[in-house]
C-alpha cells in the first residue's frame, strides 16, 4: 500500500467517481489485461483524474511485487519524496512470504515503510466478543520486529464490521458524503464507530500519522 502525502488539504475517498472517472471493473465484469494495458490505466488514473485537494492519496496494491508496483514508482517519481508505504499481511507463512517481498521491494526503490499491520489476526465472536485464533497470530508482529519495522497493530476478523459494510448501499448517500468529517450527516460512519474494530483502526491511524516516516514526507 502506497501513501502519497499532500499536506494541509482536505481528504476525499471517492471524488474521482463523482467527477466522472469510473473504474474499469465498475460493471462487475472481469478485466483481463497484459502489463502495458495496466500500465496505461495506472498512468491515466494518476494523471487524468481530477483528485482535487487531498491530505493523502492511498493506493491499495496487490500482494507481493508486480508490474503495478513498478508502474506506480515510475509515474510517481516526481513525488518520490512524498511517498511512503504501509505493509499489510495476515499471520500465515504464505502471506508473510509475500509481505517480505513487498518489504524488499520498498527497500530496493528507497520507499520509506511507515510500518506493518497484521490483518485477520483472530476472529471476534459476535455473541461474546471473545477473540479466537482461527488461522494463527503474531506472525506479522514477529516479522516487524525482525525487520526493524514499526508494528502498527493487529486487526481481527470482525463479523459486525463485515455485516455493516455489506449492508451499506454501493455508492452510499451522495449528499451525506459531502461532509465526511461529520458523523451525524454520514450514517455509515456513525454505525462504524460503534464496532469493536473502530478503536483498533483509530489507534493504527494515530501511529501512522505520528510516524517519523510520515513526518519526513510531510516536511
Amino acid at each position: 500500500m502506497f501513501m502519497i502525502t499532500i499536506p494541509n488539504h482536505q481528504t476525499s475517498h471517492n471524488r474521482a467517481i463523482r467527477d466522472g472517472w469510473v473504474p474499469v471493473s465498475a460493471d462487475g465484469s472481469e478485466v483481463v489485461w497484459r502489463g502495458p494495458k495496466k500500465n496505461g490505466m495506472i498512468r491515466q488514473f494518476l494523471g487524468d483524474v481530477r483528485w482535487g485537494e487531498l491530505d493523502y492519496l492511498i493506493i491499495d496494491t496487490p500482494p507481493g511485487t508486480s508490474d503495478e508496483h513498478l508502474s506506480l514508482m515510475e509515474h510517481l517519481a516526481p513525488a518520490h519524496s512524498k511517498l511512503s508505504a504501509v505493509v499489510v499481511t495476515t499471520p500465515q507463512a504464505v502471506a508473510l512470504n509475500d509481505a517480505m517481498k513487498c518489504i524488499s521491494f520498498a527497500r530496493t526503490v528507497n520507499l520509506p515503510i511507515v510500518g506493518l499491520i497484521e490483518n485477520m489476526s483472530g476472529y471476534v465472536c459476535p455473541c461474546c466478543g471473545e477473540v479466537s485464533n482461527v488461522f494463527s497470530t503474531g506472525g506479522g508482529e514477529a516479522m516487524a520486529h525482525r525487520e526493524g519495522l514499526t508494528f502498527l497493530g493487529s486487526l481481527p476478523v470482525d463479523t459486525e464490521l463485515v455485516t455493516l459494510l455489506d449492508a451499506s448501499p454501493p455508492n452510499g448517500d451522495a449528499a451525506s458524503q459531502a461532509d465526511l468529517g461529520n458523523t451525524t450527516s454520514f450514517p455509515l460512519m456513525l454505525r462504524y464507530k460503534s464496532t469493536s474494530s473502530s478503536k483498533l483502526f483509530e489507534a493504527i491511524l494515530e501511529r501512522v500519522l505520528n510516524s517519523p516516516q510520515n513526518d519526513q514526507t510531510t516536511g
